[in-house]
């Protein structure tokens, strides 16, 4: 009986530190609570648009307006986006809209650009492919904070560099993970598990970049990027 007991208080040690670890993962304004569904939410929609710095010079440039966005960072984000690579230039209008809002007024260039071309033929664009380095551009959702009309999010910006095993045929490398200006903060394992990664990141917090992502909400709840700026 007493083993039981004891197994029982272990147990419940455990899931206490599991609930506390996850909800210390992202601070939020505990006045006005997130729910898991909001973060999911707002993680997916920050996916979309989270791009390549070798391409797009910044994975998630500053704005103050996504108009006044960089033009080849909105239009790579409606290409990483589309479901089809052969569209009518109102196609790549309409995924704009989706993916941006019905604030969005940038018009797609009737000439294509670097990585979509178009076709006079048949009158649409069709995607180019983009050569992409070995580091990937990652963030990590650090704090949500909800307003009247949408959310401030604060995010940390890092790189994963898998140089090391692309020359390697080992399962086992040590992945790199550096900050933006390609600093070397530590390595992890490829055999750990991603938490490790997102673990380290928050451990080196002052190392890595950070940036404020306000977000706009419309009548169903869906998400659009209002501006970015440095956190």
């Amino acid at each position: 009986m007493k083993k039981l007991i004891v197994t029982i208080f272990i147990l419940l040690i455990i899931f206490i530190g599991m609930y506390i670890y996850k909800q210390n993962k992202i601070t939020v304004n505990r006045n006005n609570e997130i729910t898991i569904d909001e973060i999911n939410k707002i993680e997916t929609y920050l996916q979309k648009i989270y791009m390549w710095r070798e391409i797009t010079g910044e994975a998630l440039p500053t704005f103050e307006n996504v108009n006044d966005a960089p033009n080849i960072w909105v239009w790579e984000v409606v290409k990483k986006n589309l479901e089809e690579y052969e569209l009518s230039a109102q196609q790549l209008q309409d995924k704009a809209k989706e993916i941006f809002g019905q604030d969005f007024q940038k018009e797609f260039p009737k000439s294509g650009y670097e990585y979509m071309a178009y076709n006079q033929e048949t009158n649409t664009y069709y995607a180019i492919g983009s050569a992409l380095d070995n580091e990937e551009d990652v963030f990590l959702l650090d704090k949500i904070e909800r307003q009247e009309e949408g959310y401030i999010v604060q995010i940390v910006e890092y790189l994963e560099d898998y140089s090391e095993g692309y020359e390697t045929t080992s399962s086992e490398y040590n992945i790199q993970i550096k900050n933006l200006n390609n600093e070397t903060i530590g390595t992890v394992k490829s055999t750990e598990p991603e938490t490790n990664i997102q673990q380290f990141v928050k451990d080196n917090m002052d190392k890595f970049t950070k940036k404020e992502v306000t977000l706009k909400t419309d009548e169903s709840g869906n998400v659009y990027v209002k501006s970015v700026k440095n956190g």
